[in-house]
């Protein structure tokens, strides 16, 4: 039985590098590149595979990109199932520069997706049977694809009786918290963007993650603040931890990291606190780790003691 099925509809072949420095006009003698899949929903199941649960990826694939991304995924032994698609899956790069440790990222947009090729990933959902514990939708969304595709595929997880997890911002998030969704994972500009308004403080932050729980959009609210730590908030709790004393290296799915890591831990019958545990130490872990590797088991094991979370 598969408990968490994931959607990404914007999926990448993700290449990373590295240089001394970046100089304009120059030619740049560049590291060994490495692929890995990447999307964010992607991402998310090669973490919750690396950490022994039982996931499964649905996404688009079209051209030579798209034979990759899956090879690369077989690889990683996450199992996937592919709706077919006429536009070449996109590509995203990185660059570190070794002289200062800046990371520079270049996300390149997808090709547009047709109606029957966006449609099919929902009926593909549909089709999952036994129904999973979880469904999780993560990432942009593609041209072509409606903004309201996170809804409809809530809509679909409500039906097959899942929880549905959600990682993207804008229109496409405002459209799905019309609709209602379990969990949301916003950073804090993204939550401002909600909001409509600056958030200066913790309580400014707990009280706009709280608005959206009493209008019944959504349950759970796990917000990243970076530097800051996170936050998570429900109806009845709200807990802050800080940020884990680790050396960044990538940025590159620290994100993923958190919520594929908080998914599996809530799939398993864990608490919310020990599923934000988890999470903070999964994502601190794929940010020591470089280009777009994310993070390994011992790594999380030995972050997840180091946890600090607090009751506000």
């Amino acid at each position: 039985m598969v408990d968490i099925v994931t959607l990404t509809p914007n999926p990448a072949i993700d290449l990373s590098t590295s240089v001394e420095r970046l100089v304009p006009s120059r030619k740049l003698r560049c590291a060994a590149q490495k692929r890995d899949p990447g999307g964010g929903g992607i991402n998310v199941a090669r973490v919750v595979q690396r950490l022994g649960g039982n996931v499964e990826a649905i996404f688009p694939a079209g051209g030579f990109t798209g034979k990759l991304l899956k090879l690369l995924l077989d690889e990683e032994n996450v199992p996937n199932r592919i709706v077919e698609a006429v536009a070449e899956t996109r590509e995203d790069f990185s660059v570190s520069e070794n002289a200062t440790g800046e990371q520079f990222r270049f996300v390149l947009p997808g090709l547009p997706l047709a109606e029957h090729e966006w449609r099919g990933m929902l009926e593909t959902l549909a089709a999952t049977s036994p129904a999973p514990k979880i469904v999780i939708g993560s990432g942009s969304l593609p041209p072509g694809v409606p903004v309201d595709f996170y809804a409809q595929a809530a809509a679909v997880a409500k039906q097959l009786g899942a929880k549905f997890f959600l990682d993207t911002s804008g229109k496409p998030l405002t459209a799905a918290l019309a609709q209602g969704v379990t969990l949301i994972k916003p950073n804090l500009r993204e939550m401002q963007e909600l909001a409509g308004r600056p958030l200066g403080c913790e309580k400014e932050w707990v009280d706009a993650a709280r608005a959206h729980i009493t209008a019944g959009q959504v349950e759970i609210v796990a917000l990243s603040l970076g530097h800051l730590g996170a936050l998570l908030v429900t109806k009845d709790e709200a807990l802050r931890s800080p940020a884990l004393p680790v050396t960044p290296v990538s940025t590159v799915g620290a994100g993923d990291s958190f919520l594929a890591a908080i998914a599996h831990r809530l799939a398993q019958g864990g608490s919310v606190a020990d599923a934000f545990r988890l999470g903070l130490a999964a994502g601190s872990a794929t940010l020591t780790v470089h280009g777009t590797q994310l993070c390994g088991p011992a790594e999380v094991e030995r972050l997840y003691g180091q946890v600090i979370i607090e009751p506000i």
